[in-house]
């Protein structure tokens, strides 16, 4: 289909093109057939391709990067199989409203249904996960489905989608000229989008007018406004106004958890008494208790902020503002500085804010204070807490997952600068880790990355171990070693019966099993821990030699609870 062979170009050549000329960087997946010269391609054009053993971890990495960079995060995989595994990441993805980009190959078109090599009928598998599919049918359609993906997924409320291409397709050639022409106008046809700004002035007065007369207002952010950069704005209308605010557990840090109004410590006075709640960038799902009695009060006024129309639709706030968290928040602080109000410190519900969390704030401290040994979750948790503080500015990248690590890592460490927490987030994803280290480490160069994860946590991605050595990304991975999920045997004595009651309880794991080691075999840092001076000496060590690590550190099978803080579930 070229001129000749020195002015032709295949189609992992124009697809490498078109990510490049959209401005992609990084890619993370799994190679193989058919997309194994698409990567080396993509590479030549300096696309830093990060190669995964599994492509859910690389799937992981790539929607986290999505969130932490603001452009789509892109994953590669190979057909079929590699498809099916990358659903993860792209599901995750679109869970949190994180751009990304799925490219799989595919079979041949002409073999297709015939039970060709890894055939399946991927536009179809990746339904329910994309906002946006395309499957190119010929070269020449290749710079539009890609700039059209890469355009969506980062439009609206951002989200997974999806690119599929033949393998027929990839070996198809055209000349550079003509390459060159469908790059310009694809370029010119989907640029990035504007961000989303649909409110008029008189919703704006409106939300000032309902947060000026309020009695008991409480700001509450989540991650779709740590996406959006809106750190800023907050900041702003937090001062300016007096007004306690509460993040979401991936919200923390927009505002330091230090704060004098912060009122994460008294969360359930917070959102169990106000009566106007300014909601940015979260949605009232699950982790917000679907903004219902008992946990909220009938009465309250919802004031909710999200780019998604359909999103303010399905919950019916009292005032919904469509429009991206921090343009939305510049309208609202310009409301403000025109007639400005302060609560002050003497408020009487900022007061009781406060009261209620300097009370638990020192009931937890006095729990911190007790060393326990062996170590139960609080102990550990209270060094890695004060060994973090120690790195000061840009603070690292933390990572947590797992049930009990997770809960109580949530109410003790501590986050004081934006995107700095990463956790199982809105879908509860357990095995994120590794691949959020990965994608921490690369759109950070920075900073630390610190993983703070549950032994069974680790174990969905430990692999990716080799992936920090093999390209010596500055991540230490903390694994709290309980023996098993939720920890060890928690089985009462009538379900311990039948034909199989010998086999190991379902949740446990081997006893204090050797992951530091996992990583020695590659060429990393290991560490086996179980006293606080142990703990504390690899801290200080792996910290300063900002070089993969693995910690592994002992905990009392016993020290958690079952499910963590959600039992009433299991």
């Amino acid at each position: 289909m070229g001129e000749s062979t020195t002015t032709a170009i295949d189609g992992n050549q124009l697809i490498a093109k078109a990510l490049a000329r959209f401005g992609v960087d990084r890619m993370f997946g799994v190679v193989g057939i058919p997309v194994t010269s698409l990567a080396n391609r993509a590479v030549s054009l300096g696309v830093r391709f990060i190669a995964f053993h599994n492509e859910q971890s690389a799937g992981y990495a790539a929607s986290a990067y999505g969130y932490l960079t603001g452009r789509p995060g892109v994953l590669l995989t190979v057909s079929g199989p590699g498809c099916v595994h990358g659903l993860a990441g792209l599901s995750n993805a679109m869970a949190n409203a994180w751009p990304m980009v799925m490219i799989s190959g595919s079979c041949d078109q002409k073999d297709f249904g015939r039970g060709d090599f890894q055939e399946l009928d991927q536009i179809a598998a990746v339904e329910p996960f994309s906002k946006f599919s395309v499957k190119a049918k010929s070269i020449k359609e290749i710079p539009d489905c890609v700039f059209q993906a890469l355009a969506k997924a980062g439009s609206g409320r951002p989200g997974g989608c999806y690119l599929d291409f033949p393998s027929d397709v990839l070996h198809q050639t055209i000349s550079e000229a003509e390459a060159e022409s469908l790059l310009a106008t694809a370029a010119e046809k989907f640029g990035e989008s504007e961000k989303v700004l649909c409110v008029q002035n008189s919703q704006i007065e409106e939300a000032v007018s309902l947060l000026r007369h309020a009695e008991r207002p409480l700001i509450v952010f989540g991650k779709g406004a740590a996406f959006a950069r809106a750190e800023n704005e907050l900041g702003k209308l937090v001062e300016r106004t007096g007004i306690p605010f509460l993040p979401t557990p991936m919200g923390k840090g927009l505002l330091p958890d230090t704060h004098e109004l912060a009122a994460t410590a008294a969360r359930s006075l917070a959102i169990g008494k106000c009566d106007v709640a300014l909601v940015v960038g979260a949605r009232l799902n699950w982790l917000l208790h679907f903004g219902e009695p008992p946990k909220w009060s009938k009465d309250v006024k919802f004031i909710l902020v999200d780019v998604s129309k359909e999103e303010i639709e399905l919950r019916k706030p009292h005032l919904g503002l469509v429009g991206d968290a921090k343009l939305v928040l510049e309208k609202i602080n310009l409301g403000i500085k025109d007639d400005p109000f302060c609560l002050g410190k003497s408020h009487p519900w900022v007061a009781a804010i406060s009261s209620k969390v300097k009370d638990n704030v020192s009931k937890m401290e006095a729990q911190l204070a007790k060393e326990v040994v062996p170590f139960n979750f609080l102990t550990p948790m209270k060094i890695i807490r004060d060994a973090i503080a120690g790195l000061g500015s840009p603070a690292p990248i933390l990572v947590s997952e797992g049930a009990n690590t997770m809960d109580v890592g949530r109410s003790v460490l501590v986050q004081t600068e934006p995107r700095t927490r990463l956790d199982a987030g809105t879908w509860g994803t357990m095995g994120v880790g590794l691949g959020y280290c990965i994608a921490g480490a690369v759109a950070s160069p920075d900073r630390l990355v610190v993983a703070v994860e549950g032994d069974s946590g680790f174990g969905f991605s430990a692999m990716e171990v080799e992936t920090l050595v093999r390209y010596q990304l500055p991540v230490v991975v903390i694994v709290f070693n309980n023996g098993g999920v939720y920890g060890g045997d928690r089985r009462s004595p009538d379900e311990i019966s039948g034909p199989y009651k010998d086999d190991p309880a379902p949740t446990s794991f081997v006893p204090s099993a050797g992951y530091h080691t996992l990583i020695e075999a590659f060429g990393g840092k290991g560490y086996l821990v179980g006293t606080p001076e142990e703990l504390k000496s690899a801290l200080s060590e792996s910290f300063s030699a900002q070089k993969p690590a693995v910690i592994n550190v002992i905990i009392d099978p016993y020290a958690g609870a079952e499910s963590g803080r959600l039992q009433h579930k299991n």
